[in-house]
């Protein structure tokens, strides 16, 4: 893949992930949520920031996310066993911005036509990265829209991420 290419690829993934980013560091304890919801802020950075970790591998097969995360996502129903902190999910969301990043500067020509295949996908690399980007930027979406409902305050607009793709 062409340089070129594989920048713009890494600018708007990490943009994606620096608006995600952005909304969870904005988040005040009051909207953070204490209940294990699927409409609670919280739950939606983990499910986002799960997804990410997922979909930056290079394969379905052995993944696992770093503790204290479990396959719970994978599973229909199975919720976390408790509410994840501000601290853990921006720390998840560094791992994840590492392993995305490192994807990324990983698509040689040979790579980006590799297969993800899982029960629901079989996806090129990347269009694995391109798909990843939408669901970023969707929960993103989402999470800015709740801190305008019950803040009236969003962080704005990131057009890139904070680090380049070779920092």
């Amino acid at each position: 893949m062409s340089e070129t290419l594989t920048e713009t690829l890494w600018n708007q993934f990490g943009g994606a992930l620096q608006m995600l980013e952005n909304a969870i560091q904005a988040c005040p304890e009051e909207v953070w949520g204490h209940e294990i919801q699927p409409q609670e802020f919280w739950y939606i950075s983990y499910h986002t920031l799960f997804w990410l970790d997922y979909y930056s591998s290079e394969s379905s097969e052995g993944f696992l996310p770093p503790q204290p995360f479990t396959l719970g996502e994978l599973e229909k129903d199975v919720w976390p066993d408790r509410v994840y902190s501000k601290l853990e999910l921006l720390t998840y969301l560094e791992f994840g911005r590492a392993k995305g990043r490192a994807l990324i500067r990983g698509l040689t020509p040979e790579k980006q036509g590799q297969r993800f295949i899982n029960a629901f996908k079989n996806f090129s690399l990347l269009e694995l990265v391109i798909y990843n980007t939408r669901h970023l930027q969707h929960h993103a979406a989402q999470l800015n829209l709740l801190l305008r409902q019950r803040t009236n305050s969003t962080p704005g607009w990131a057009s890139l991420p904070k680090q380049g793709l070779y920092d």
